[in-house]
């Protein structure tokens, strides 16, 4: 796949300092997971999608997981838009709805005058 996204090293760089420190067993290259992670949020995909490149879907899942509990991916944010000569706000959504497939059939029984007419 020539669209997956990987981040620089001066990006690299930039993030090492905000990564925790591995205790005991080396994690799985940092790199490779954080660009997954990135991939998999903006382009609105399931773990389970993610290119055999990044790695097993489990460990994106986990660092994304361990480090977001840890409040790791809101320091880097926080620090990243710290070193900017302007303050900006960041802000990540990754909300989304689904709708159940019955909602769709949902109707106002004949004559219920409140959900119809209005506007």
């Amino acid at each position: 796949m020539s669209n997956l996204f990987w981040l620089t090293d001066a990006q690299m760089a930039r993030l090492r300092p905000f990564f925790p420190k591995s205790h005991g067993k080396p994690r799985v290259d940092d790199r490779r997971v954080l660009s997954g992670i990135i991939f998999i949020n903006r382009n609105g995909l399931r773990w389970c999608d993610a290119a055999k490149e990044y790695g097993l879907p489990k460990t994106l899942y986990n660092r994304w997981k361990r480090w977001s509990d840890k409040g790791v991916s809101a320091r880097m944010m926080a620090g990243l838009a710290s070193q900017v000569a302007v303050p900006k706000t960041v802000m990540i959504d990754a909300t989304y709805l689904k709708a159940h497939r019955t909602t769709t059939s949902l109707r106002s029984k004949k004559g219920d005058q409140t959900t119809r007419g209005a506007g």
